[in-house]
């Protein structure tokens, strides 16, 4: 069942109550945006151990989480803005300890400690909010936020349509300290053109410039591709000796 046109622009992306209707909607289907875990798995193996605290932002309804434990992951905290959503996946995965699902607005996390995770994930949370109303706003309050949970050498791996233009200017807002490291994925399904010879691995990083954009002349296989952000959190106190040091 989908939402009428009325529905859906009835509310912005970060309220709650544009959420609890499309789930509503939605029933008990299951929707992951933009990539499956097949397909990021060799990431967050890269990047994020097994026995690692993970925090799923804006889980939804995705399998996402499932997969992960499927895969060996065994602590998953998931929370979403809506209160139906998080109601069906706790009645949903009720048998898997490993799974925990909790109402909770990403641009307040104060429910949580400093420190309190070594993996923030994001599919698509951040490019919701962006969408939104006060999107500035509310994307420099999550990212403050996520910034504050990850532990010393933690990861925010976010995955979005986003290109380094539109996002890297908000992971490099004044308080949030990260070193970036950039994949781009072409979409689900996408078939090649052709013509090159020694396609570039989804595995190989994406230079970016001192100014954290992609190269000139950067050519993307796929336009439509998905970005993979992967962002390793550097304590201020360890930022400012690499600062001293480097001035010497």
């Amino acid at each position: 069942m989908m939402m009428s046109s009325s529905q859906r622009h009835a509310y912005g992306y970060g309220d709650a109550l544009y959420w609890d209707a499309r789930y509503l909607a939605d029933g008990s289907a299951s929707f992951d945006w933009y990539q499956r875990y097949s397909a990021l798995r060799p990431f967050v193996r890269k990047y994020v151990p097994v026995s690692a605290r993970v925090l799923m932002v804006g889980c939804g309804n995705a399998v996402l989480s499932e997969d992960m434990v499927k895969d060996g992951y065994i602590d998953i905290m998931n929370i979403d803005i809506s209160s139906i959503v998080i109601d069906m996946m706790r009645t949903k995965y009720v048998h898997i300890p490993q799974l925990r699902y909790m109402q909770m607005d990403v641009r307040d996390m104060s429910f949580f400690d400093d420190e309190s995770f070594d993996c923030v994930f994001d599919k698509g949370t951040l490019d919701s909010l962006m969408c939104g109303m006060d999107a500035q706003l509310s994307a420099s309050q999550m990212l403050e936020e996520v910034n504050r949970l990850l532990r010393p050498g933690g990861i925010y791996m976010l995955i979005t349509y986003g290109d380094p233009s539109v996002r890297i200017p908000h992971l490099n807002q004044p308080g949030c300290n990260w070193k970036i490291i950039l994949y781009i994925i072409p979409r689900p399904g996408f078939q090649s053109p052709g013509g090159d010879s020694r396609p570039r691995s989804i595995m190989e990083p994406v230079p970016l410039t001192e100014s954290g954009q992609l190269p000139a002349g950067f050519v993307l296989e796929d336009p439509d591709s998905h970005y993979i952000y992967v962002s390793s959190y550097i304590p201020k106190l360890l930022l400012l000796r690499k600062t001293r040091q480097q001035s010497r």
